[in-house]
């Protein structure tokens, strides 16, 4: 669905692919000693493994001695992979070859690029940059998952056919959140149907504020909210949920519910996978001593109203000049895409499109 959508619709003058920062390559649970898999994102193609000592390690997957994929039938021999076609045996951590069955000497050019992998709060991240400088930031760890605090209730996962930077764009778009996130969760994901009568005795009510932070932060844009909800227009204060969101970089959401059992976190990474194809993924942690039935609720609720946002997402045009009226809301939004840009550099890849018909 995905694929036909991205087909059919006017893209707009959209930025370039990929921004450079840290994205999400992998769940650390899904990747064990001894293991390589195949790994497709940001115009990448990846050997990935682990080597026994524990490290994650990501080269190119593709043998420079005739192109074998050292993902598919490779071994991870100690620290370095084993190409399936002829033996040769690369390092993850330089890409140089380090043996070949029957030469003895290894000529420099025998090597392929390997890549700055992090691995941290239970995901291994990959560092992209367009011009292939060394990582000027890191993402923060969460405490509560360092001194297991904190307990996994759950994953949720979607792909999206849009620009990436269309996606943490909405945390700063506070406008839209009455219109698409005020309808109750029971209405539903399908916008032609939020707004049925039958649901408009509850509603969402959403308040916040969107600011760059600055100094060695000014790679993190921080975002407060506080929800209400209401039933035939009277407040359930008991309701009331005061939220703070860090987007990190382009790909890495921190959200802290802080609820009367304590706070709860829910980590969004984004990824692209291609140009104009984003892989999304939430987990949720939760206090130890709270009852599990709390997180599954988070991120259900949580999972309803992102899909929402897909259904505009997946069928809305990227607007480079959009049409901005003076307001507080739109403010936001204007400073959100100049802090955006700080991502975006000179090499930076371009989006470019051929149009298939019958002319010659």
């Amino acid at each position: 669905m995905v694929n036909v959508v991205s087909k059919r619709r006017d893209t707009g003058n959209i930025p370039p692919a990929y921004p450079n920062g840290w994205f999400a390559i992998e769940e650390s649970r899904n990747l064990v000693v001894g293991q390589v898999v195949n790994v497709s994102l940001i115009g990448l193609n990846l050997a990935l493994y682990r080597g026994e000592d524990g490290r994650v390690r990501a080269i190119d997957a593709y043998c420079p001695h005739l192109g074998a994929n050292l993902s598919a039938g490779g071994r991870v021999l100690g620290n370095c992979i084993e190409c399936p076609f002829h033996g040769w045996k690369f390092d993850g951590d330089s890409g140089k070859c380090k043996h070949i069955p029957y030469a003895d000497n290894i000529p420099d050019v025998a090597k392929v690029k390997s890549y700055t992998i992090l691995e941290r709060n239970n995901f291994i991240y990959i560092w992209y940059h367009a011009e292939d400088n060394e990582p000027s930031w890191m993402p923060p760890e969460v405490d509560g998952l360092q001194n297991d605090s904190l307990d996994y209730d759950g994953r949720s996962e979607h792909y999206i056919s849009c620009h990436i930077q269309e996606i943490p764009e909405n945390g700063a778009d506070f406008s839209h959140l009455s219109q698409v996130h005020g309808p109750v969760i029971a209405a539903g994901t399908d916008l032609r149907f939020t707004y049925n009568k039958f649901w408009q005795f509850l509603e969402h009510c959403w308040n916040g504020e969107w600011k760059a932070l600055s100094g060695d932060e000014a790679h993190i844009g921080e975002m407060k909210l506080t929800h209400s909800l209401k039933i035939f227009g009277f407040k359930l204060s008991f309701m009331d949920l005061k939220v703070t969101v860090n987007q990190i970089g382009p790909g890495i959401v921190y959200l802290v519910l802080h609820t009367f059992l304590g706070d709860c976190y829910l980590l969004q990474h984004l990824t692209p996978m291609e140009p104009l194809k984003q892989k999304l993924v939430h987990h949720i942690y939760t206090p130890w001593f709270s009852p599990r039935i709390l997180g599954k609720i988070y991120l259900f609720a949580e999972a309803l109203q992102v899909e929402r946002d897909i259904m505009i997402w997946n069928n809305k045009k990227f607007l480079a000049k959009p049409c901005y009226v003076k307001s507080f809301e739109d403010q936001m939004l204007s400073k959100h895409r100049r802090w955006y840009m700080q991502f975006y550099s000179k090499n930076s890849p371009k989006i470019t499109f051929r149009k298939d018909d019958l002319t010659w």
